[in-house]
């Protein structure tokens, strides 16, 4: 089946960052663009106003009813539901120790069950059309995560895990499911509207404060480029053999490769050890 050259596309998270960069380089295009935001006003003055081909669209992505009723609004202004990005959510730094419980199902909620609900409502769409691509947003932290992340990374694996499986169960309906995992991007991610960290730190977790420092400090000076790397995700979602998994920034690169040759010694390493508990 040959890939349409006009799509419907359903972003998250759309009003800044990222997920603006893709809704203006989709419009530039002449591409439908549903978009979501918890501020609609925002997104509105963010992405201009009266473009035929734009929906912004109020979404709580932890509400279940919320996003199936931002769904449906998006297939029923377009006739059809092409490409979902799943790009909303933000961080949470700290030890488990230092977090409250409600800090941390506040990030599962938006970076996992967010991401669960949107794909739910998205599936009976493109399944009655026998295509569709799925493009969920990880974080290189997904698959190779640093010290003072824990939380954060445990929603990225999660976002991880679950698209890998994903990619396999929608194949048979003509369904692409990809995972991109960034590294560093110039984008809002490290200020204080986009990153949680504990409201109550224990000083004893040296290395998790230096670490918060290191990336904090970082903001303003990433090494990616958000508008590069909406463009290659608009790529992927024409691409009707796209790539499982899609790193972006030599960071990512680097830290996945890393982990890689890292998990491989081990494996070996352990490798009598793996084997002497079968019968």
């Amino acid at each position: 089946m040959q890939s349409k050259t006009e799509k419907t596309w359903f972003i998250t998270g759309a009003s800044k960052g990222l997920g603006l960069s893709l809704v203006k380089q989709l419009l530039q295009k002449g591409q439908k663009v549903a978009a979501t935001s918890r501020n609609v006003a925002q997104l509105i003055d963010a992405a201009g106003t009266d473009i035929a081909n734009f929906l912004p669209l109020y979404a709580d992505l932890a509400d279940d009813a919320s996003v199936k009723e931002a769904i449906n609004a998006a297939q029923k202004a377009f006739g059809s539901l092409d490409v979902l990005i799943n790009n909303a959510g933000y961080g949470i730094g700290g030890s488990f120790e230092e977090l409250t419980d409600a800090e941390i199902r506040a990030a599962f909620n938006v970076n996992v069950f967010g991401t669960i609900n949107t794909i739910r409502h998205a599936l009976p769409h493109m399944r009655r059309q026998q295509n569709g691509h799925i493009i969920n947003i990880s974080s290189i932290a997904g698959f190779a995560a640093a010290t003072g992340w824990a939380p954060y990374a445990a929603t990225k694996f999660a976002v991880t895990g679950l698209t890998e499986v994903l990619a396999d169960d929608v194949k048979a309906f003509g369904i692409k499911a990809v995972l991109v995992a960034p590294g560093a991007f110039r984008t809002s991610f490290l200020t204080d509207d986009s990153l949680a960290l504990p409201e109550n730190p224990i000083a004893a977790y040296e290395d998790i404060r230096a670490s918060h420092n290191r990336y904090r400090a970082m903001d303003g000076t990433q090494a990616g480029d958000p508008e590069k790397a909406a463009a290659v995700m608009i790529a992927a979602g024409f691409d009707e053999n796209p790539p499982v998994h899609l790193f972006l920034g030599t960071d990512a690169y680097n830290r996945a490769l890393t982990k890689i040759d890292s998990l491989t010694k081990e494996l070996e390493a352990n490798k009598h050890t793996s084997f002497s508990t079968d019968y």
